[in-house]
């Protein structure tokens, strides 16, 4: 028997402020009674094939690359680029490399993620 991924969770300092901005990003809702500790992004929005997404306060600071991000799909990445960049997300490049072209973007955490096309993601698979 296989399992399924339910949450994927993102350490942090501020849960709140954090789902905040992933709520913005995706279109889903926070969940009821968001804190700075604890707060979770989901609700009727989220597709049921879809994993939630939780965030828990941690003592220490992110120091390091993350060895795990989200990749976005876009119709049109360079507008949900800027739109990210309206919301508190920080560009760090626009790369091409394996025929796929995308932007790196940090979240106001520092947590990196990536945007590109629905075509474009997933194609070195």
């Amino acid at each position: 028997m296989a399992s399924s991924i339910s949450t994927i969770t993102f350490d942090c300092s501020d849960a709140a402020r954090l789902a905040a901005f992933w709520a913005e990003v995706t279109g889903w809702g926070v969940g009821p009674e968001p804190s700075q500790q604890f707060a979770v992004v989901g609700g009727p929005a989220r597709p049921a094939d879809c994993p939630g997404l939780m965030f828990i306060q941690v003592p220490e600071g992110k120091v390091a690359k993350n060895r795990v991000h989200l990749d976005l799909a876009a119709e049109d990445p360079e507008a949900e680029v800027r739109r990210l960049g309206g919301i508190g997300a920080t560009l760090v490049h626009e790369k091409e490399e394996w025929g796929v072209h995308w932007w790196t973007l940090q979240d106001p955490e520092g947590n990196e993620l990536c945007v590109a096309s629905p075509h474009q993601v997933g194609a070195g698979q």
